[in-house]
């Protein structure tokens, strides 16, 4: 396994919509294991392949506490949503940036896992929250684009600041 390098918003490659995967094979559970290492390491409890500058229909998830209950989704797709709810999102693609953002409370989701099966989530709170906000990493989105003009040009200065400073 290896860690991947995250993009950081607002590189324009965060905007790429990924591809559905055709097959899921070795290279799609090699990718999946290094997302999953790469996520713990940073840490988070969620990331889109987009964000590792593959532009595949891949992401992975684990809020548990313990962080044991890895959940892989290949080209997920939310079959039914209800409700809303309102809460303090974070990126890895976005570090050090908490914004609260408006999102469905209860999601299904239909997806393949690592091997390739075929299956329906039922999902609320934070796990529905982080697939959403998964997903739309996905389609091109990043969840400070949720917000008004004005924040995200001062979440832009902050993450160029903080570049600066690092660099």
């Amino acid at each position: 396994m290896a860690l991947l390098p995250i993009l950081r918003y607002p590189d324009p490659r965060l905007h790429t919509k990924a591809a559905p995967v055709k097959a899921v094979d070795a290279g799609i559970r090699k990718l999946a294991a290094d997302m999953a290492e790469t996520m713990y390491a940073a840490p988070g409890i969620g990331l889109a392949a987009t964000q590792v500058d593959v532009h595949k229909r891949v992401i992975v998830i684990d809020v548990s506490e313990e962080k044991n209950r890895l959940m892989v989704f290949i080209n997920p797709e939310i079959v039914w949503r209800d409700g809303e709810c309102e809460g303090e999102e974070g990126c890895l693609s976005v570090p050090g940036i908490y914004e609260t953002v408006q999102r469905s409370a209860r999601v299904r989701v239909r997806a393949l896992d690592a091997e390739g099966r075929p299956f329906e989530l039922d999902a609320e709170d934070l796990l529905a929250v982080c697939i959403q906000h998964e997903m739309d990493h996905l389609e091109g989105k990043v969840f400070v684009e949720y917000l008004s003009r004005l924040k995200q040009t001062r979440i832009k200065a902050k993450l160029a600041k903080q570049a600066r400073i690092t660099a």
